[in-house]
């Protein structure tokens, strides 16, 4: 139960008739409001605690089930629940993997349908990996607790700004879980305890002497005050006693720019890896750049997104949001000349080291755009290229494809050629639905094929694919 000022009420039994973005259940009372119901599950009938009344619906939290669904499954990790200090770090643990993969099939086809008024032709077969242990970035709040006397290290409490009393996680890496009671332990015994707010989590690689990658771990301590020497020794002893598993520690005194490898340079060598062993592509990064949380699944879906976009050896290909090089580099792999195009100087760069350690910068260029301010006449100044990679942040691409549009409306004499083919990476299915919207109804494309990634089990995140032919 959530913390809440006014005590909630049980609801009648309702019937559940679906599950929204949140994870949450969705019914509708006897007088026709919606109620969402965190914890029910399509097609169970149940009573809600309701906590939050509005004139057009009412959420809650389940209260009691009178018929369970078939796809109901008991929680693998012992922090999830509904009740009152249960990690929020997952939605739906409760619901079997595989339906939770339908689940966000149908969401992706519920937006493309309802939002963007698009129908794909084909919808592709799920991308889908290991539920557990695949977590290789997270967030981790620290909170000393003095009247309990501990220090909690995890997720936020579901719906709280309170950190999860958890001792392990099942959505990370195993050794990395195994950390989590000792770092309690660790910040216990630290002076500045009091002034550490969270542990950013990295897992990669790392290259070694005899040129094979081993297993890499990076920490990034948030630290408000300055660390004094005995707490900079505990941090280095700590990571001495995990050498197994390649940890380091970061520190971050104040903004991302400050970020610091602790007793290193922190240079280039210094760097995580992550690769791409299909297209031999090594992807060197720090603990706070944006990689996918999830790489198995990310190799994965770059493979699938290459072989849809089908480059030839005689094709120039643009990359947007190209990021470190993620596509990128693979494609350079197959296409005469990708272009990787970013909103930021410093990833461009980033991107333009990381063709070159790949000896790519030959088939290779890269500039920086202002990709939320995108006009016909930029657009076209880049020049034509056969096919496009599109892989934009939550906000999505509205830019881009509204310059797109206007673009391919311009008189033929510019020489400029719209691309015959578009992959479209999403993280956010109403996003792609309104931008697929503007690409087919506008732009004059095809949606051909559509489906998801499920890039975060447990979640209700959706992430997504989708390809658009000219017609």
């Amino acid at each position: 139960m959530r913390r809440n000022a006014t005590p909630p009420s049980p609801s009648d039994w309702l019937q559940v008739e679906s599950l929204d973005l949140e994870g949450q259940g969705v019914a509708h009372d006897a007088q026709g409001k919606v109620v969402f119901i965190e914890g029910a599950l399509a097609g169970e009938t149940v009573r809600a605690l309701i906590q939050r009344r509005k004139n057009n619906w009412e959420q809650g939290e389940v209260h009691e089930i009178a018929r369970p669904s078939s796809l109901r499954v008991p929680p693998r990790c012992p922090h999830f629940g509904l009740q009152r200090g249960a990690c929020g770090g997952c939605k739906v643990q409760h619901l079997e993997p595989t339906a939770q993969v339908a689940v966000k099939q149908r969401a992706l086809e519920d937006n493309l349908a309802h939002l963007g008024k698009v129908k794909p032709d084909q919808v592709l077969r799920p991308i889908e990996g290991s539920a557990w242990g695949y977590r290789h970035r997270a967030r981790l709040s620290v909170r000393h607790v003095p009247a309990k006397g501990v220090v909690l290290v995890g997720f936020h409490e579901r719906q709280s700004r309170y950190v999860a009393d958890m001792g392990s996680c099942a959505i990370l890496p195993p050794a990395v879980s195994a950390l989590l009671m000792p770092l309690r332990d660790l910040i216990g015994a630290l002076q500045t305890r009091d002034r550490l707010p969270q542990i950013e989590l990295a897992v990669g690689e790392s290259s070694q002497p005899d040129g094979t990658f081993g297993p890499s771990v990076a920490l990034v301590l948030r630290h408000l005050l300055p660390l004094p020497e005995h707490d900079v020794q505990r941090l280095l002893a700590f990571a001495a006693e995990q050498s197994a598993i390649g940890l380091t520690w970061w520190l971050q005194p104040k903004g991302p720019d400050t970020v610091h490898r602790l007793g290193g340079s922190g240079e280039a060598g210094m760097d995580l890896v992550y690769r791409l062993p299909e297209f031999g592509v090594v992807m060197p990064f720090k603990p706070t750049d944006f990689t996918q949380v999830n790489p198995g699944i990310n190799a994965v879906m770059v493979g699938r997104a290459l072989r849809l976009l089908a480059a030839k050896p005689d094709e120039r290909v643009i990359d947007w949001f190209c990021g470190l090089g993620n596509f990128t580099l693979a494609l350079a792999r197959a296409a005469r000349e990708v272009m990787g195009i970013e909103g930021s100087a410093a990833l461009v760069e980033r991107a333009q080291a990381n063709a070159r350690l790949n000896r790519l910068e030959q088939q290779t260029t890269f500039a920086e755009r202002n990709l939320f301010d995108m006009s016909a006449e930029q657009l076209m100044a880049d020049g034509h290229a056969d096919k496009w990679l599109v892989d934009p942040p939550r906000e999505g691409a509205l830019a881009l494809c509204k310059a797109l549009a206007d673009a391919s409306a311009a008189p033929k004499s510019t020489g400029w050629k719209p691309p015959t083919r578009i992959v479209y990476v999403s993280c956010n299915p109403a996003t792609l639905a309104r931008d697929a919207g503007l690409l087919v109804h506008q732009g004059g494309y095809r949606c051909t094929h559509a489906g998801v990634v499920n890039m975060f089990p447990h979640t209700a995140h959706v992430e997504s694919m989708a390809v658009f032919e000219l017609d």
